[in-house]
């Protein structure tokens, strides 16, 4: 039927209707073929046996209504009407009708032009070949989005070509936002522009995000091409064809070009400039040059807390604790999907690197203040503390600064705590499993408490994992969710493990002393992952250690 093929549409139908579960639609789709044939009376008779099947088919009644008017029996359609809105009052079809039938704007004081109602009513009547219908209420609805493209068509349609080229020109004309056809009238209508306005760049912007959102993705990018052949100057247009570059051909100096010229268009969209750094992540650019260019827009990262995030890590990532610091405390956060435990992960690491920045300059008080205030979420954070949530680097290091102040008692103490959680290690898929460095720091407070052989047998356990499940294959659980990251672009799982898998061996090696491995394992992990602030911060404590 939506191909044109309306003979076999019409068998296809009325074979459907011999299913009981789909008589009602079956029928009213025949009835709509027949409307278009203006075949009215077969068209009456096949809406009323829809309305036999399902007495609430309220798409059935308003064909019918419809029908009955076009044949001039006036009192009949009013009648059914009043069925209609006894069932319901918000019955768009039957307040249109009524209104068609009486004069009264009844359907206007209801839907107070709102352009979703109307364009939806209007569809309704185009797909039954009532077009001076459809057309009159989609000049009546704000010229936004989609609406002057089923116009245009509805138009089209009706035999008014020269109408509807001056609709396709205001069409083209107009803003290219709010573009998301959603229905299969949409690509007849966007196909149907782009025949008759070839140089329209909005109509195959539209129909690429139509397809996208279906997951054909090739004519998607198909269409965004064109449209930017007839015009580069559309931001979302390169953002959009960026994406698909990168998710879909893994084509990543395209996707970088696109993306670039995206934002060069417009460099105040906040959502364009985090996927921007996202990707010169994944071409894994250092955070000194992520830095670098994200310095350039304060106010753009300032609009989203994700993008801000990315400032603080990088921050973090390079030892400006202090500028991260003033970053965090100044912002008041929000939960996103996506970006659980990201505001608070920042926020614990920053405080414990201050608190060892203070223990090595043997400002033993304030590394504690700092350790201290590293267990208790500030309300700007966004979110609290999880239940069971993993500190053993935070009672280290407070064991590390008692010790300092010459508090014996209170160091164990610390360091006895410190040794507690699971001590198996895992995968870290998921932000609330328990990452290595954990486990590292129990290997470490073993040691402070002299107890060497349970220290060696935790660092010999990161080795042992990272070295067995280096070269595994990694797929996606089915049920799986809150991952650590919200993921713009496809991730490699298998890539990700490998990182994990050489962290947790640089961190074992580092553990038991044998720091040229230890650094040999960091150095393949910032080779896959510049940004991992893992492994930048634990590479410097191989220079503390040597």
């Amino acid at each position: 039927e939506m191909q044109g093929r309306e003979t076999e549409g019409f068998e296809a139908f009325y074979k459907a209707r011999w299913n009981a579960a789909w008589q009602d639609r079956a029928y009213f789709e025949l009835a709509r073929l027949a409307c278009r044939a203006e075949r009215w009376h077969e068209a009456l008779d096949l809406a009323t046996q829809a309305l036999y099947r399902n007495w609430l088919h309220h798409q059935a009644r308003h064909l019918k209504t419809a029908v009955l008017r076009r044949l001039g029996r006036e009192t009949e359609a009013l009648a059914e009407t009043t069925v209609a809105l006894s069932l319901d009052r918000l019955a768009y079809g039957a307040l249109r009708e009524r209104e068609l039938l009486t004069g009264d704007s009844l359907l206007s004081a209801v839907v107070h032009n709102e352009a979703r109602t109307l364009t939806a009513l209007a569809l309704d009547y185009a797909q039954a070949g009532l077009y001076e219908e459809a057309i009159a209420l989609l000049e009546a609805a704000p010229p936004a989005g989609m609406a002057l493209y089923y116009l245009a068509w509805c138009q089209a349609l009706a035999g008014r070509a020269d109408e509807a080229s001056r609709v396709l020109t205001q069409a083209a004309a107009g803003s290219p936002d709010f573009g998301f056809p959603n229905r299969l009238e949409s690509v007849l209508a966007l196909e149907s522009a782009m025949r008759l306005n070839p140089q329209d760049a909005h109509a195959p912007f539209f129909l690429g995000n139509f397809w996208y959102a279906h997951r054909q993705y090739e004519a998607a990018i198909a269409c965004w091409e064109r449209s930017r052949e007839l015009d580069d100057g559309l931001a979302t247009v390169q953002r959009n064809l960026g994406l698909a570059y990168v998710n879909k051909r893994g084509d990543l100096p395209a996707g970088l070009a696109a993306y670039e010229r995206a934002f060069a268009l417009d460099p105040t969209d906040g959502r364009v400039l985090f996927e921007l750094d996202q990707l010169y992540k994944k071409l894994n650019r250092t955070p000194q040059e992520r830095l670098a260019f994200l310095a350039q827009y304060p106010d753009v990262v300032a609009q989203r807390d994700d993008l801000t995030i990315e400032w603080i890590t990088a921050l973090n990532c390079t030892g400006r604790f202090a500028e991260a610091s003033q970053a965090l405390a100044a912002r008041n956060f929000h939960p996103w999907e996506g970006g659980e435990g990201k505001s608070s992960g920042q926020y614990v690491l920053n405080l414990v690197e201050l608190g060892k920045v203070a223990l090595e300059e043997g400002r033993y008080q304030d590394a504690i203040d700092h350790l201290q205030g590293a267990q208790v979420y500030p309300h700007n954070l966004g979110e609290g503390k999880l239940a069971g949530a993993q500190e053993n680097h935070v009672r280290y290091y407070l064991g590390c600064a008692y010790e300092g102040l010459g508090d014996m008692a209170q160091a164990r103490a610390f360091w006895q705590a410190a040794t507690t959680g699971l001590s198996e290690p895992s995968s870290a898929m998921y932000y609330n499993d328990q990452p290595p460095d954990m486990i590292f720091y129990q290997g470490l407070a073993w040691q402070k408490l002299g107890e060497a052989q349970k220290a060696q047998t935790v660092f010999a356990r990161l080795l042992a994992y990272g070295r067995l499940h280096l070269n595994d294959d990694i797929s996606m659980d089915y049920f799986a969710v809150s991952l650590p990251d919200f993921l713009v672009f496809d991730d490699d799982l298998t890539q990700r493990n490998r990182i994990h898998c050489h962290y947790m061996m640089g961190l074992g090696h580092l553990g038991l002393a044998e720091l040229a491995e230890a650094e040999k394992q960091f150095e393949e992990v910032l080779a896959l992952d510049r940004n991992h602030i893992g492994a930048l911060l634990h590479q410097r404590m191989l220079t503390e250690r040597s």
